[in-house]
Parts: structure tokens; C-alpha cells; sequence
């Protein structure tokens, strides 16, 4: 499988050390905890590589615009999760829906992958609108968390 994606705007690539010494030089990244637990877990296992956190790079600037990936390789079940997060600063530019879209598409090109899962807190309307967007269906709410997913044979985008 591919390990760089590349839409109109974005480069997504795999987060490596390497990577992460762009940030130093990033308007408003910062490197989060995830990023830090995953590079530690990657060690041990490189075979997370492209299941973990990924770097979105808008392209034009060469500028690190948030992170995005799955928690984890495919499970049993076939399923993975998506989490994403974009640069304050950069939000409202549409970056998130595309490197959602991005990804998800990449995830659905391995056997290994029938269901991507996603969360938000239920009072995350950016979030929302962007599973939406990409056509993601709502299967769990609770007072503070919805569920989404999408399946690979039910995906019509």
C-alpha cells in the first residue's frame, strides 16, 4: 500500500521522528501526546507503520496543518478507528474533510480493512459536519459521545 496520499491540497504521510523535526518549524503544531505514545509503540512494533498517526501537510506552504490516523492495526472484526485533529489556525479550511476522505480511502484499499469507526463529542459540530461530509453514519450516541461508522461494502462516495 501506498504510504504517502496526496489530494488537491494536502500531502498525508506516515509521522517518523524525521517527520516530526518539520514541526519545529510548524506555525501552531504541536506535538501531542498520541504523536509521542505512537512513535514509542512504532519502535517496538514497525508494523504499525500507516495504522498509527499520519502528518498533514498543506502543500502549498509546506506547513504541518494536524494530525490524523487510525488506533491501531485492524482488529479481528476487520475494523479500525479514525482520529484526526487540525491546527487551530488552519480550521475551517475544509482540511480535515479531505484528509478524513483521504485516508479512509486509502484504509478501504487494504483486505484487511471492512469498517472504519470514528467519535465525537456530541457538541463537536465541526466534527460532525465533517463525518458527515464523508459519509459517515451515526450508530451510537450517549450524553457526551457519538459513534459513527462506515462500511466498506455499504460505502457509496
Amino acid at each position: 500500500m501506498e504510504m504517502e496520499i496526496h489530494t488537491q491540497r494536502l500531502r498525508i504521510t506516515p509521522c517518523t521522528e524525521e517527520i516530526l523535526q518539520i514541526t519545529l518549524r510548524a506555525d501552531g503544531y504541536e506535538i501531542a501526546p498520541h504523536v509521542k505514545n505512537y512513535l514509542e509503540e512504532y519502535r517496538i512494533d514497525p508494523s504499525l507503520m500507516g495504522w498509527g498517526v499520519w502528518v498533514v501537510i498543506e502543500k502549498e506552504e509546506e506547513k504541518i496543518v494536524g494530525d490524523i490516523g487510525f488506533k491501531g492495526k485492524p482488529d479481528f472484526k476487520r475494523t479500525v478507528e479514525v482520529g484526526y485533529g487540525i491546527v487551530p489556525s488552519d480550521q475551517n479550511k475544509g482540511y480535515a474533510t479531505e484528509a478524513v476522505r483521504a485516508i479512509i480511502d486509502w484504509a478501504l484499499t487494504s483486505v484487511n480493512v471492512e469498517k472504519i469507526l470514528a467519535e465525537c463529542h456530541v457538541d463537536n459540530i465541526a466534527s460532525i459536519r465533517v463525518l458527515e461530509k464523508i459519509n459517515m453514519q451515526k450508530c451510537k450516541h450517549d450524553k457526551e459521545m457519538l459513534k459513527w461508522q462506515l462500511n466498506k461494502l455499504l460505502d457509496e462516495r
